[in-house]
């Protein structure tokens, strides 16, 4: 079985202000590991995860749910000023479409 600190969502980039490659894991924000090259940020970073972990299970709290195993129901909702709704839904009319599917595609690009 894979470690659970495997499971989460992992990013390298370069900081410039730091001058370093920066490690970052979106389920953990607040957290970030600097290294001279990506490789070792990524490694840095994911052992950083692996004992916030472990120091919150032996103290009880919860853990983040890795978004990689998080199920999605496909809806949410948006909140846009009246102009847009009514642009969008005219939009939709003349597009022979739901204003649902104009709002995906919209997004999807």
């Amino acid at each position: 079985m894979a470690p659970m600190n495997d499971k989460y969502t992992y990013r390298v980039t370069w900081s410039e202000e730091d001058a370093e490659y920066e490690g970052l894991c979106t389920e953990f924000p607040s957290l970030s590991w600097l290294a001279k090259t990506p490789e070792s940020a990524l490694k840095g970073i994911r052992r950083l995860v692996a004992e916030v972990i472990a120091d919150l299970l032996r103290n009880g709290e919860s853990v983040p749910e890795p978004l990689a195993m998080k199920q999605f129901s496909g809806r949410f909702m948006v909140r846009v000023p009246p102009e847009v709704h009514r642009s969008l839904t005219l939009q939709a009319a003349e597009a022979g479409v739901s204003l649902n599917r104009m709002a995906s595609a919209k997004l999807s690009r």
